[in-house]
């Protein structure tokens, strides 16, 4: 494919295109679209500060191309101009204090609900990756399981940020990790507006769900969530990583890792790798 020919299959993604997803047509409360940004989540939080009152429930901060997008631990990542979805969403949920460590999961949920309705089998990778699994060979840490989209929130005063980057139109030679994979890559033809659209819609429902029924919506996520039944690493900064089973997610949203001896760790926060799943 040449570069002439991509650009053409990758149109931008600007305000009048997105203008049919918003309220009260479609599933966004408010959407600021801007060509680019280096983080969606930075300037989003930055927004929030000067003026909550602006940014409702399911408001979104788009950036057609992120030139300096975040990740767990400081990571920072950028993909090619038109094939990411990379946004940021103000969710402002029930609930509070250590409940808002579902909130990554919470998304994940929504972005699984998603990916699934436009026909791809998706998964939670705990803490706040969402994974499918491929017929190839494995990666190191990852096995056969490939991550299309990525999740970062934050609390803002009252609110959650939520930033989300899912591959969508890279090609195998654009994927910037052997454990990457794009919705083009897994054969969907989604455009980048067709799954704003679909998570949008999912992410309106799974957080009403999240206010009204928490334990369901818990429940469905666990039910999710690949990584139980892993054999896992799980990297937790200085300590030795906790080893053994995951066999469920606590009260509080931490993976339960069941070491050889019969002991349980609760993990609140890490870099899961695959030992074998």
């Amino acid at each position: 494919m040449t570069d002439r020919s991509r650009a053409a299959d990758r149109p931008p993604l600007t305000a009048d295109a997105v203008a049919p997803l918003v309220a009260p047509r479609g599933p966004l409360a408010l959407a600021a679209v801007v060509d680019a940004e280096p983080s969606t989540n930075t300037a989003l939080a930055t927004a929030l500060r000067e003026d909550p009152g602006a940014w409702p429930h399911l408001a979104v901060y788009l950036a057609d191309h992120q030139t300096a997008g975040r990740g767990r631990a400081g990571r920072v990542w950028e993909t090619p101009r038109g094939t990411s979805l990379t946004l940021s969403w103000v969710l402002r949920p029930r609930a509070t204090g250590t409940d808002l460590a579902w909130a990554p999961l919470v998304v994940g949920l929504a972005a699984v609900r998603a990916l699934r309705s436009l026909g791809l089998d998706a998964w939670i990778k705990w803490p706040n990756d969402v994974v499918v699994r491929v017929d190839a060979d494995d990666v190191a840490g990852w096995g056969s399981w490939r991550k299309v989209a990525g999740i970062l929130c934050e609390v803002v005063d009252d609110a959650v940020v939520a930033g989300t980057g899912i591959n969508v139109l890279q090609t195998a030679d654009e994927l910037p990790v052997p454990h990457a994979a794009s919705l083009a890559s897994l054969g969907c033809e989604a455009s980048r507006l067709d799954v704003l659209g679909a998570l949008g819609a999912a992410l309106r429902e799974t957080t009403a769900a999240w206010d009204d029924h928490p334990a369901a919506v818990r429940d469905e996520v666990e039910a999710v969530c690949a990584t139980i039944g892993w054999d896992v690493a799980v990297d937790v900064g200085t300590a030795a990583p906790v080893t053994g089973t995951a066999v469920g997610l606590g009260a509080d949203g931490s993976l339960l890792v069941r070491s050889a001896s019969g002991r349980t760790t609760a993990v609140l926060a890490g870099d899961v790798r695959v030992r074998r799943a």
